[in-house]
């Protein structure tokens, strides 16, 4: 049994040290074993770890990035073997443990002591006006659930969040619940991360998703990576752009900062990785200023307009002739746009735009690829809708080794969304729910999570209910976030482990703790698996084999349908919800299979095309036969004026990020090596220039306060300014310690995604 860490992290022995310019090899692999053993014990961590990612095995509790067709014994990267490492922990958060720590006692600690104590045994409950959490039956606590909802006066003051964890099974049961009880108010991680890709792909091409497959990034000639570090957030994607190297391709970074994973990569399924010999991955490095990306893909456009006018033979005109609308307003509009002020927004010289520019010119299969560093600004749908433009233009969609790839950062938030996990699911939806369960589902939309925090804030929420996730670190403005949940008459946690959220608590609060991925999951008919979607639309099985921690411990579709069974006893919801034996679901998650199977598009046949050891991958028309869905049946060339956030004189701008030692909020340990920052969090990262031009020293504690029209100073308290190459007037720092600083009302047009990649912020000497 291994022991849990007696305190939380001491910033004061924060260490600056040079960043590293090579990742993962064999300082990877000692890391990643290191956690393991610590967490796990040698027999736990060979048990989890040659099955994750297998065929047969589970699908890793991190990242979304798609598993290759033939695989390695060793089918994970370091920080998938830190989640699992952290799902598998032998170290137990008890009744006893509940008893000993008062909420008070455990809201003075840091998100890194809470996660570390380990898996909750029991579901636990925070009565009114009680200074400690106590046990609760599930039956007592499935009857508290079902009382408070049938005591609001309106569906609708519930709200229903989930992660990205939650499988499809679960997922698809806990929708039907919610819109059986009578809301849409389904908001979730999706929300704050791609939703402006959704929105932006959808009006483009029809398809919210990203068009290609992993044998795509091999085949490409070109890979755009930009506003993502894949060597932090989904580093298996570092060996499949290290093949694509090998293969021809040309990989460009476009990122504030320089990160090392996208510098040399040494590959630690090879010998020669592990003996230090790296690879390079980068061809070329472009340090964008913070929100310049629409302004990059304008010039980017540009230059292929003028190159082509100059030969005929750059755009792809049979293509745009025969798929497209809109080309000749959007030519019209990239004539209009001048080169100074590209170079204002991007921070880049026109030569450089010009050099990325001539790497598409030259590329006949070309792909961009992108994460939160492009969604998360208030322009992000208009930025995403230019790089579908610059793709259109030449092409590059539904071709082999080409095409739009949003790399989603969580297991199964792209299959959570597929499943009905979505505040405006489309009629054709709602109409196939209610024709197989016999109901009228609601068609008023609901809140998606910054409507569901003013909603709460404002006193319309009574109860809110997550599946999974640490909605309190995930969300924005976090004093704005906390006291509105706490305006909440009930809140209710399922999760596998401590975080903010089961501190920060309605008047009463649940913890439900929930099996996770690594656990086996017996139900009445057996054993049972549960499938997710990859970031690429690719389905497959996943089997967890590990004891659970505890008997008191149920599945996340065993915590739905016990909540369900108790909620359509009563008169009230009876009447509305949908017809079905909730516990046969329980028993058999078959069922709900074959239920997803007649509601949802692409599931034909699910049971069988599951038994496939690879899965199979969900139909997207786009990639698939150069059909676009959109209301004229084709593409759409958007016409996007280009913006990019102002700068203030005397402030910066703050992007949040990831430490290395980090997965979304939950914090593995206390140090970020690849940017050279140990034992300690409470860092911003400024260029050198920067620092001198306000005034502050290296070194120096400051407070970071952020600045944005509604008039209202948000303040991050003591953080040690760190010189570091990040582009000139831009400034980084971890979430979820800066999340204070966004607020909640600026959000991405279009998307309503919160605009944490583009903070105005003042360094306030201590």
């Amino acid at each position: 049994m291994s022991r849990a860490p007696r305190s939380g992290i001491d910033e004061s022995e924060l260490e600056v040290v040079e960043p590293e310019v090579t990742s993962v090899g064999l300082p990877a692999v000692t890391h990643a074993m290191q956690v393991a053993l610590t967490q796990m014990g040698p027999v736990r961590t060979a048990q989890t770890l040659l099955r994750v990612n297998q065929k047969h095995g589970f699908d890793c509790p991190g990242c979304a990035w798609p598993d290759p067709e033939h695989r390695s014994p060793a089918e994970f990267c370091e920080n998938g073997a830190k989640a699992v490492a952290e799902e598998a922990t032998t170290r137990l958060v008890t009744p006893e443990f509940f008893a000993r720590h008062s909420l008070a006692d455990l809201a003075r600690q840091d998100d890194f002591w809470l996660g570390q104590q380990g898996r909750i045994t029991h579901p636990m409950v925070f009565d009114d006006g009680a200074t400690h959490y106590r046990p609760i039956t599930w039956d007592d606590a499935f009857t508290l659930i079902a009382d408070e909802l049938e005591a609001l006066d309106s569906p609708d003051q519930a709200v229903f969040y989930t992660s990205g964890r939650t499988s499809n099974e679960a997922a698809f049961s806990y929708q039907l619940m919610v819109r059986g009880y009578g809301t849409n108010n389904l908001p979730d991680c999706s929300n704050m991360c791609h939703e402006s890709s959704g929105a932006a792909l959808t009006a483009s091409i029809g398809v919210g998703k990203g068009s290609v497959s992993l044998q795509d990034i091999y085949d490409a000639k070109l890979i755009v990576v930009a506003g993502q570090n894949p060597g932090t957030n989904h580093p298996r994607m570092l060996g499949a752009l290290a093949k694509a190297k090998r293969r021809g391709a040309r990989v460009v970074s476009v990122n504030p900062l320089p990160e090392a994973g996208l510098i040399e990569f040494k590959d630690p399924q090879s010998p020669l990785g592990l003996a230090g010999r790296g690879e390079k991955l980068s061809d070329l490095h472009l340090p964008i200023r913070l929100g310049g990306d629409l302004g990059l893909f304008l010039g980017i456009a540009k230059h292929l307009l003028e190159r082509d006018e100059e030969s005929s033979e750059v755009l792809d005109r049979d293509f745009l002739e025969r798929y497209c609308d809109g080309l000749e307003p959007y030519l019209a509009h990239l004539r209009t746009v001048p080169w100074d002020e590209i170079r204002t927004a991007t921070g880049l010289t026109e030569a450089q735009v010009r050099e990325l520019g001539e790497e598409f010119v030259r590329s006949p299969a070309t792909i961009v690829c992108w994460a939160m560093g492009l969604t998360q600004h208030e322009h992000a749908v208009a930025m995403i809708a230019e790089i579908a433009n610059v793709l259109l233009l030449q092409g590059n969609i539904g071709r082999p080794g080409a095409g739009v790839c949003p790399v989603r950062g969580h297991s199964n938030v792209q299959g959570d969304r597929t499943m009905g996990i979505f505040e405006r699911m489309p009629e054709r939806f709602h109409d196939r729910l209610d024709a197989e369960f016999g109901f009228a589902s609601p068609r008023d939309h609901g809140y998606d999570t910054v409507q569901a925090i003013r909603a709460m804030r404002d006193g319309k929420v009574g109860v809110f209910m997550a599946m999974g996730g640490n909605f309190l670190r995930a969300t924005p403005d976090t004093d704005v976030t906390e006291a509105a949940t706490r305006r909440c008459r009930l809140t209710v946690q399922v999760s596998t482990k401590l975080n903010r959220s089961h501190v920060v608590t309605g008047r009463r609060a649940l913890i439900l703790p929930a099996l996770g991925r690594t656990d086996a999951d017996v139900q009445a008919s057996g054993p049972q698996r549960v499938s997710v979607e990859d970031s690429m639309s690719a389905v497959h099985a996943s089997v967890g084999r590990l004891t659970p921690p505890s008997p008191h411990v149920r599945s996340e579709v065993a915590i739905v349908a016990g909540i369900a069974q108790q909620l359509f006893a009563r008169e009230k919801a009876a009447t509305r919800g949908p017809v079905l034996d909730w516990a046969a679901l329980q028993g058999d998650y078959r069922l709900i299979r074959r239920h997803i199977e007649a509601v949802v598009d692409g599931f034909e046949d699910y049971e069988s095309r599951l038994d496939q050891p690879t899965g199979f991958v969900l139909p997207h028309p786009p990639r698939d036969s150069r059909s676009f869905p959109t209301p004229s049946g084709r593409a759409q060339l958007q016409v996007n004026q280009l913006t990019y956030p102002a700068l203030p004189e005397g402030r910066v701008l703050l992007q949040t990020l990831r430490s290395h030692d980090q997965y979304n909020t939950t914090i593995y340990g206390d140090s970020d090596r690849y940017r050279g920052i140990h034992h300690g969090r409470r860092v911003v990262l400024v260029n050198p220039l920067d620092i001198e031009r306000l005034g502050v020293a290296d070194g120096q504690v400051v407070d970071l306060v952020s600045e944005w029209r509604d008039g209202v100073e948000r303040r991050a308290e003591r953080f040690r300014v760190v010189a570091y190459p990040t582009a000139v007037g831009c400034a980084a720092a971890y979430y979820p310690e800066t999340n204070v600083l966004v607020p909640l009302d600026s959000v991405a047009k279009g998307s309503n995604t919160p605009t944490s990649k583009s903070v105005v912020v003042r360094l306030e000497p201590r």
